[in-house]
């Protein structure tokens, strides 16, 4: 009986271990330098106008290259409120760091209060010739402070014409108090959602066209600490600030 158990175990445990330890880590941002790197990120900058006022949800930020830093080993994004105004960074890896399929993680801790929207998410390499959200749009991790210790993972196409139908919104108690893992497992077929290695939303549509799964592409990434808006308000509590979105790392597995 013991040979036949060890048999079992070994035909159908040991492919399903092979399989998950064929990936390679073929890229890691470790924010390990004294500035961001500009092979690798873009600063998006100002208040979206004239082309996408508020960045499209009416949010009431003004982006700079200066609410952040890096330090130990971390990206800090400061959200700030300076002589009524909201400050805060957008970075991007669009046109260096593009990504077709795999598993795709960071680590971040989040920050607090009523008006906060952090989010760490992808958009398709070709918005600039088809736009959003033909496009597509991957959001890995978003996070609202009006709307305390829940996840949203989302996805955006031109079959919801954008409106964020295909999402899960996940409770995790006192997610804000640490460090926590967000990821996807991307393919040809399906995009599964993590928070902390337990699956929390898979998106697998039956038809794959165009409009339903442009997750044919490759995506680049974008990270941001967003104030206000259609999603992270409209409310904003001035007390909390200033906020910090701090990400450990980025990796991505193939």
């Amino acid at each position: 009986m013991q040979k036949i158990l060890t048999f079992l175990f070994l035909s159908v445990c040991v492919p399903i271990l092979a399989q998950s330890t064929t990936r390679k880590l073929v890229w890691e941002e470790s924010f390990n330098g004294k500035k961001l790197n500009d092979k690798v990120w873009n600063f998006e900058t100002g208040d979206g106008c004239p082309n996408l006022c508020g960045w499209g949800n009416n949010e009431r930020q003004n982006y700079t290259a200066t609410n952040h830093q890096l330090s130990k080993g971390k990206l800090i994004i400061t959200a700030a409120k300076e002589n009524n105004t909201y400050t805060s960074t957008r970075i991007t890896t669009a046109g260096k760091k593009e990504f077709l399929y795999g598993r795709i993680e960071t680590r971040a801790k989040l920050p607090v209060g009523a008006g906060i929207w952090p989010a760490f998410w992808m958009l398709g390499s070709n918005i600039k010739t088809v736009g959003w959200p033909k496009c597509g749009e991957i959001d890995i991790l978003e996070y609202i402070g009006k709307d305390p210790h829940k996840i949203f993972t989302s996805l955006h196409t031109q079959d919801s014409h954008g409106n964020t139908i295909n999402t899960k919104k996940t409770t995790i108690e006192n997610i804000e108090d640490d460090f926590h893992t967000y990821a996807i497992d991307w393919t040809q077929d399906k995009i599964e959602f993590f928070v902390d290695n337990t699956s929390v939303y898979v998106f697998e549509p039956e038809v794959k066209n165009d409009n339903t799964w442009p997750y044919n592409q490759p995506f680049y990434f974008v990270i941001n600490l967003a104030i206000g808006g259609n999603f992270g308000g409209p409310e904003v509590n001035d007390a909390i600030f200033p906020q910090q979105f701090i990400v450990d790392y980025i990796k991505v597995y193939q």
